[in-house]
């Protein structure tokens, strides 16, 4: 079971899933820009931004709440830059200070079979009954270290760069849209995102081109429509980024 809804906090998704109760296949979480924090059976973690698709076992049962943050906002919550995650899973604790990761753990522990929450920091929290009361958690202390942060989003860069990107336009023209020259930009996009602007846009369009085949439309639409110059180059972005072929990830 999964399900998502639109988080209070900016820029961010909140998300829940439990696994089935008998085991099955590892499943692909797909690279998409996106840095999370996430409860997972009692523990926090945090999930970098990842280059390739990330293949998980899950525990039959297994439990996960996460708060997923958009393109470039996820190094203002964690406090360090996102090329020190790619591609990484790491515990909380690793990056914050131990005493406040038990204090929250314990607080979305408390909170995991709780009902309806309020929170404090973000007001009534809305969403439905599947929406664990321990989301609430999350998006609150997300929501405090946002408010506290000495490293705030650059949201003129990581926009200009991310609407760059998904319209295709050549890295010279986006780094000209920022002011800034091409060296400087991919430095400053590692920071942001994990990756160079090249990487987010390839990561980014295959995104778009799955959702459009999980939507129906046909390959060589798809391919069209999401910027690639012919079906075969789509089938190989694909593959290259996520492993396995456009048909398998939308069975």
């Amino acid at each position: 079971m999964y399900g998502e809804r639109v988080s209070r906090v900016p820029d961010a998704v909140l998300w829940w899933s439990t696994a089935p109760g008998s085991a099955t296949p590892g499943r692909r979480v797909l690279p998409d820009g996106c840095m999370d924090v996430i409860w997972a059976d009692g523990a926090l973690l945090v999930a970098g931004p990842d280059t390739a698709a990330h293949v998980v076992t899950d525990r039959p049962g297994a439990r996960y709440v996460g708060l997923r943050f958009g393109p470039g906002t996820g190094p203002a919550i964690f406090g360090v830059p996102a090329r020190e995650l790619r591609d990484l899973r790491v515990p909380l604790d690793d990056l914050w200070p131990g005493a406040e990761v038990r204090r929250l753990t314990e607080r979305a522990g408390e909170a995991a079979d709780a009902g309806p929450a309020l929170s404090p920091v973000l007001g009534p929290v809305l969403g439905p009954v599947s929406d664990p009361a321990l989301g609430a958690v999350l998006e609150e202390e997300a929501a405090r270290r946002l408010g506290a942060t000495h490293r705030p989003v650059d949201t003129a860069l990581v926009g200009c760069v991310v609407e760059g990107v998904r319209a295709g336009r050549p890295v010279a023209r986006i780094a000209a849209d920022t002011g800034i020259g091409e060296r400087r930009l991919h430095r400053r996009c590692l920071d942001a995102f994990g990756y160079g602007p090249r990487t987010l846009g390839r990561i980014l369009r295959m995104n778009r081109a799955v959702d459009l085949a999980r939507g129906g439309t046909p390959p060589a639409t798809v391919a069209a429509v999401a910027g690639y110059a012919d079906q075969a180059h789509l089938s190989r972005e694909v593959r290259s980024l996520t492993g396995v072929t456009l048909g398998a990830l939308i069975r």
